[in-house]
């Protein structure tokens, strides 16, 4: 229910660093009420006051009592593995997140904004920008990408029942706090001399920063208009290349740059290699996983339908945003990035 005219709006996953950016967007708008949906309250940014639920999603009875008295949801919160793993993808990531869409609707939520990735669609060609709506993909390689368009066309397929469903494509994360995704992966792995650059490091990235996810989620949850179904390319303002990124990266953190060069079909080739040597060898993660040259790939996406519809106009720079990303990955001694949640 809507009280003294103001919207309230769950977000799920607020400890987490989209959870935790969106909270502060969504707590400068007058007009809406966020409420915390986390395992935890005392991991929430401190400067949150507002309501919290507490529990866990993987618990159907918090499913359903945490969307009593929403009129919107932004989901942030997941489970996700960046290689393997397919049941407990389904188990703990889907199958949640499908209940989740069913509650919501059987509480009358009238909005649900689901964060995604750009990388469900086909990488772009030639640097032909992908549209919002292009075809996902399985990659057949990773299961929590390949279980997340399943979700998206899950709510392709019910957004007629009374409830809107918006699926916000997201680039790369960076910025201060981000502790997963392909900086946190790359940084550590660039320090033993090992990567290489992936086709010259020529093709280009969607990074998007801290604030400007932020700014989307808001701007998806005031906007007026939108149509049953929605997919919104959410990037920044700029797509720089991979070489650039790791150029940039390397200055910064002191880590060498590459020192050869291979073809991507070389990285994924390797990349099934020590996915599959992974039992036999140390450590929790491998090395390299094809998820991670997948998300190497080119990915220019066009901005105009999200600038149209939701007023979405990145703003930040990620040079910003990664320099203090990486302070704090040095503070805490650049460590290895677990591929797996816990």
């Amino acid at each position: 229910m809507q009280r003294g005219g103001k919207t309230r709006v769950l977000v799920t996953g607020a400890s987490g660093f989209l959870g935790s950016n969106i909270l502060a967007a969504l707590s400068t708008q007058p007009d809406l009420v966020p409420v915390a949906a986390c395992r935890r309250r005392a991991k929430l940014a401190r400067s949150f006051s507002g309501e919290v639920r507490e529990g866990d999603l993987l618990d159907p009875s918090y499913r359903r009592a945490v969307v009593e008295g929403i009129n919107m949801v932004c989901h942030a919160g997941t489970w996700a593995s960046m290689w393997n793993h397919a049941p407990l993808e389904r188990e703990r990531f889907y199958e949640p997140a499908c209940d989740l869409i069913e509650q919501a609707i059987a509480h009358g939520v009238k909005r649900f904004i689901q964060a995604g990735t750009v990388a469900i669609g086909s990488p772009s060609q030639n640097d032909t920008p992908l549209d919002d709506f292009t075809s996902p993909r399985y990659t057949g390689f990773w299961p929590h990408l390949d279980r997340l368009i399943d979700l998206d066309r899950y709510m392709r397929a019910n957004s007629q029942r009374g409830m809107q469903m918006v699926m916000l494509r997201l680039g790369h994360f960076v910025g201060a706090g981000n502790r997963v995704g392909l900086v946190p992966a790359l940084v550590p792995r660039l320090k033993t001399y090992l990567v290489p650059w992936l086709g010259g490091g020529r093709r280009h990235l969607p990074l998007v920063t801290d604030t400007d996810l932020g700014q989307a989620f808001a701007r998806a949850v005031l906007a007026e208009n939108l149509n049953d179904y929605e997919s919104f390319n959410i990037c920044g303002a700029e797509f720089p290349s991979l070489r650039e990124v790791i150029e940039f990266i390397a200055a910064e953190s002191g880590c060498p740059r590459p020192l050869y060069r291979v073809p991507y079909s070389l990285g994924y080739l390797f990349g099934w290699l020590m996915e599959t040597l992974q039992p036999l060898l140390p450590g929790s993660s491998p090395f390299l996983t094809r998820s991670i040259v997948h998300l190497c790939e080119n990915w220019v996406c066009s901005g105009d339908y999200a600038r149209t519809k939701l007023g979405y106009v990145p703003q930040d720079d990620w040079r910003r945003a990664i320099r203090e990303q990486l302070v704090t990955l040095e503070r805490e001694g650049y460590p290895w990035l677990p591929l797996t949640q816990r």
